[in-house]
């Protein structure tokens, strides 16, 4: 039995010596020729693996353990993503998502029949249905890397992986409609899975608000790191196990979890934590996914094979660029995030699978869409350097895009330059303070560099970009952005990150004003009061008050709004420190609240 154990513990050591020297050599090369970590990775895959080197010989153990990786790719996002954030991409995940998904599975629908004639069409839909889906697991870290999150396609991009994410519920059903084979007993058929999966994101969410919520708050008091981490990893798992059990994408829970966390105070302490796992597992998932491919199918009919998969990249990239178009990007846009999602995704291997448990393809059939999937993947890294090329190039709709470490060392760093941040910007350099100017929307950006002031591109509220901006040896850091979500224990972690630096945060009314005020030592502002007082004193003016009386007036308000804010704060109840106003009716309490 030692000697069993001696030698597992020596396979598996030297299985890992050759995936991670593989990995190693290969992504240096690949890197280094300008070609993407993925690329490289396929390569060694196929280098080690059963029709390469043979030097590994359980691919598919090893595809099933790295899919954490993905599982850990969809928390990451889901922790990106506030409920509010992912309610404004609504349209997006609802409408453009399954259009996309509709069309271009129909697409290759057709061409499977018309290349394959003798298949039958329900081999063709099993088949073709599962090449509109992309590869989550390599297009999102390619938009991160990049910091192209946050952009029009960015976005247009996340929202369409999400939907296929779900849907992998409805072309599950389809496939077990369809199926010839005896049903499993005790499985999940039909339109059932639709609705089980639904429950089941609605038990998870009502799960993190009464029961992780309250957990995390304990586990905060405590103070350990170790349990911190380990009471995410335990959320991460025990979402994704849920979908797993009823057959939906564990993924899928992974990012529901990431959600439900998306507005903790500890999101950011999660986020670099598991990032170098994720690293990590999904690099061994695409050199699981090289080790997989059926070379043997491909040098018996290489052109076909490359036909199918460059009519997979043409078909998706003519779809995707009609179908941004008419959701209102712009061309360059367009074209960016069609060639980003040309390829086929990891999760059409799972649908090939279960197409042929269902007896509806034949194994060979399985292996050749697997390998069009493989090779599709591989034409990515070449796309994104076409895609760089476009995006590079100068044009009237243009914008520079540059990271904020590329900005000197500023005394104050001011996040947002819309009409807010644009007056707080003068009036500190009018005061010979040196700023540094961040902000995410591309177009502010661009009319920003029209009238002459640098703005560096980036989500501000990051810890890890701010530390690149030189949040550490920075005086202040302004929070001039229009998020209505934006709470005390959001900033808790640029607060513990920078302990010198003193933070002014504008308040969209009064509401948010009070989650703000749980910590002293964030100084804020609602955008619209000081505005409000300045009308109200040039009306006086026109009125005929006097000077002294227009001033007195004002700061008997100042101090009643203050004292009405302290009981608010105290109480929580937002009607409380109505005799501070003035006025007696509820109208005027109203309209005072909402300031």
């Amino acid at each position: 039995m030692e000697e069993a154990s001696h030698h597992l513990v020596a396979d598996v050591m030297l299985g890992g010596v050759v995936l991670l020297g593989a990995a190693l050599v290969a992504v240096l090369i690949f890197r280094r020729l300008g070609l993407g970590a993925v690329l490289g990775y396929l390569v060694a895959g196929i280098a080690i693996g059963p029709d390469g080197l043979a030097l590994i010989d359980a691919p598919q153990t090893i595809l099933a353990y790295s899919e954490i990786g993905i599982i850990l790719l969809l928390f990451l996002v889901g922790l990106e993503l506030s409920p509010g954030r992912l309610w404004l991409l609504r349209r997006d995940i609802l409408l453009f998502g399954p259009l996309q998904v509709i069309l271009c599975g129909l697409g290759m629908f057709a061409v499977v029949h018309f290349a394959m004639p003798s298949f039958s069409w329900q081999a063709a839909l099993v088949l073709g249905l599962p090449l509109a889906l992309s590869s989550t697991a390599q297009v999102l870290p390619l938009l991160q890397s990049r910091g192209r999150m946050k952009t029009d396609y960015g976005e247009k991009s996340f929202s369409i992986l999400l939907f296929q994410d779900i849907s992998i519920v409805p072309l599950l059903t389809i496939v077990a409609a369809l199926s010839r084979a005896p049903a499993e007993e005790g499985a999940i058929e039909g339109w059932y899975l639709v609705l089980y999966a639904a429950v089941a994101i609605a038990g998870l969410v009502l799960a993190g608000r009464y029961l992780l919520s309250p957990l995390l708050r304990l586990v905060g008091k405590i103070s350990e790191r170790e349990l911190f981490i380990v009471t995410g990893l335990f959320t991460v798992c025990v979402s994704a196990a849920v979908m797993q059990a009823i057959g939906v994408s564990p993924a899928l829970g992974a990012f529901v979890a990431g959600v439900m966390l998306a507005e903790s105070p500890y999101r950011h302490e999660l986020e670099a934590d598991i990032d170098p796992f994720r690293s990590i597992l999904l690099g061994l998932f695409f050199l699981a996914v090289g080790m997989l491919l059926d070379v043997d199918v491909i040098l018996s009919q290489p052109f076909f094979v490359a036909g199918l998969a460059v009519a997979l990249v043409a078909v998706k990239t003519v779809v995707i660029f009609a179908l941004g178009r008419f959701f209102g990007l712009q061309s360059k846009q367009s074209i960016i995030m069609a060639m980003l999602l040309s390829q086929g995704g990891e999760f059409a291997f799972v649908l090939f699978a279960a197409a042929q448990q269902a007896l509806l393809i034949e194994p060979e059939a399985a292996s050749l869409f697997g390998a069009v999937v493989t090779l599709s993947m591989a034409t990515t890294p070449f796309l994104m350097i076409i895609a760089g090329k476009l995006a590079a190039r100068k044009g009237r709709e243009d914008v520079q895009l540059d990271d904020p470490e590329l900005a000197s060392q500023a005394n104050v760093i001011i996040v947002g330059h819309g009409r807010f941040g644009q007056q707080v910007s003068q009036i500190m350099q009018a005061a010979g303070l040196s700023v540094t100017l961040i902000d995410i929307n591309p177009q502010t950006i661009d009319r920003s560099g029209d009238f002459g002031f640098k703005v560096f591109y980036g989500d501000g509220t990051r810890v890890d970009l701010l530390k690149r901006a030189g949040g550490e040896d920075a005086q202040a850091i302004f929070f001039c952005i229009d998020d209505r979500y934006m709470t005390a224990e959001s900033l808790m972690p640029v607060r513990q990150t920078f302990p010198r630096t003193k933070l002014f945060v504008r308040a969209f009314d009064r509401q948010q004003a009070l989650l703000l005020m749980t910590d002293d030592g964030i100084s804020i502002m609602r955008e619209v009061f000081e505005s409000s007082i300045r009308m109200s004193a040039d009306a006086l003016k026109y009125f005929g008050t006097e000077r002294e009386a227009i001033h007195n007036i004002i700061e008997e308000f100042r101090r009643r709004d203050r004292d009405r804010l302290k009981a608010q704060f105290a109480s929580g109840d937002m009607h409380a420190g109505t005799r501070h106003s003035f006025g007696g009716d509820d109208s005027d309490d109203f309209l005072i609240a909402q300031d």
